[in-house]
């Protein structure tokens, strides 16, 4: 198991930029492959972004593709998801989440530990 902590939400006009960060404990964090997911209220869980546990593969969700860049520094145990050119519909509870694979997955029914998560709101 790997505990997982986000930070860097809060509330922004829409055009502004953003840096999440999630700090990882516990296990090897490079044994893990990291996906970014979102939840606004009576959604489900939105795969956002995914990085292979060596960070050499990535994939966006089309809606983020060009504006949110995921990546990871495995000496710090850490993933980020720098987000530009935000929009109100970007508006939801953030959180980064663990699979013990090499690649990351769509589904967030394959990721195994979750953060407690981080809330981003983008006014208009």
């Amino acid at each position: 198991q790997v505990q997982l902590v986000e930070s860097g939400g809060g509330l922004v006009q829409a055009g502004d930029s953003l840096r999440l960060s999630c700090a990882a404990s516990g296990r090897p964090f490079s044994n893990y492959a990291m996906g970014w997911f979102r939840q606004a209220p009576g959604n489900e869980r939105e795969f956002v972004a995914g990085i292979t546990a060596s960070g050499n593969s990535i994939s966006y969700v089309d809606s983020v593709k060009g504006r949110f860049t995921i990546s990871r520094d495995n000496a710090k145990n850490t993933v980020y998801l720098q987000m530009n050119s935000l929009k109100p519909e970007d508006t939801a509870v953030y959180y980064c989440a663990a699979r013990p694979r090499q690649y990351y997955s769509g589904s967030y029914r394959d990721y195994n530990d979750w953060g407690q998560g981080t809330q981003v709101t983008v006014s208009s």
